[in-house]
């Protein structure tokens, strides 16, 4: 087995929708064949707090993660880049293969609403994981 594939969750300001998606794609996907990072075009200076509470209800803690600047060096080694509705902020890496999921930015938005875009992040991210076979093993530890 060589070394597990990249997968790169970007929006505009990594405080929301990429943050989410990188934790759901850590807790779900066997680590040995891909993990993921997250990073933004303009990163915020910290997660939205109404992400952090919407996470928490998942047990998926939040509270310690930092946005981060998207660069090259950060998609050198990636096999796939989600981007979610950062428009034309949108990077594109040549020869990176590229997926744009449109989905509403959490920020602002009240408790229910957010609830609905954490659960859209998790169902596309889980459809990710099972077509490209990353699929945990029921019997691994999460």
């Amino acid at each position: 087995m060589g070394r597990p594939a990249l997968v790169v969750f970007a929006c505009v300001h990594n405080a929301g929708r990429s943050q989410m998606a990188a934790a759901f794609f850590e807790r779900y996907a066997d680590g040995r064949l891909a993990r993921a990072v997250s990073a933004g075009t303009s990163p915020a200076d910290r997660v939205h707090p109404e992400v952090i509470a919407a996470m928490r209800e998942l047990d998926v803690d939040l509270s310690a993660a930092r946005p981060k600047r998207l660069t090259a060096d950060l998609c050198a080694d990636a096999t796939l880049l989600v981007t979610m509705g950062c428009g034309e902020d949108c990077p594109v890496v040549p020869g990176l293969r590229r997926e744009d999921w449109l989905l509403d930015d959490p920020k602002g938005q009240p408790p229910e609403r957010v609830r609905e875009i954490r659960d859209e992040v998790r169902a596309r991210v889980l459809a990710l994981i099972q077509r490209e076979g990353w699929a945990r093993r029921d019997d691994e530890p999460r």
